[in-house]
């Protein structure tokens, strides 16, 4: 058993390797590589001491953040995320015409191919089966 303010970042790396955690709501959160893990345990398990070590999460958070590695709170993860939905993307802001050019640059090319050549003169035809105009 080690001290948890003695690791090494190699440690850190090793052990987040092998970490495996499926609680979710940890506040303090750590990237390894591609990975975003739970700052605490993650720095108990490299020490390879018992979770009730008295080390805290801010603790733990200071000694990854001094081997150099990313750490989050999940407060401003939230933040971002309501910050995210706020902000209107290109098809919520602007005119209606801006909003309807921004959705039909998504379709494909072959799908409009698709579109009758008579759909505004019949469009109760299509959509509800009523009788054609004549064109």
């Amino acid at each position: 058993m080690g001290n948890p303010k003695e690791l090494t970042r190699a440690e850190v790396v090793r052990a987040a390797n092998h970490f495996r955690w499926t609680r979710r709501g940890a506040k303090w959160t750590v990237i390894v590589g591609e990975r975003e893990l739970p700052a605490r345990p993650l720095v108990l398990e490299a020490a390879g001491v018992p979770p009730n070590d008295p080390i805290n999460s801010h603790q733990a958070v200071e000694i990854l953040r001094r081997l150099g590695f990313e750490t989050r709170y999940a407060k401003d993860r939230r933040e971002m995320e309501i910050k995210e939905r706020e902000e209107p993307s290109e098809k919520e802001s602007g005119s209606i015409l801006e909003m309807v050019s921004a959705v039909t640059r998504e379709v494909p090319e072959h799908e409009w191919e698709r579109v009758p050549a008579d759909l505004s003169k019949n469009v109760d035809h299509y959509l509800y089966g009523s009788k054609r105009t004549d064109q």
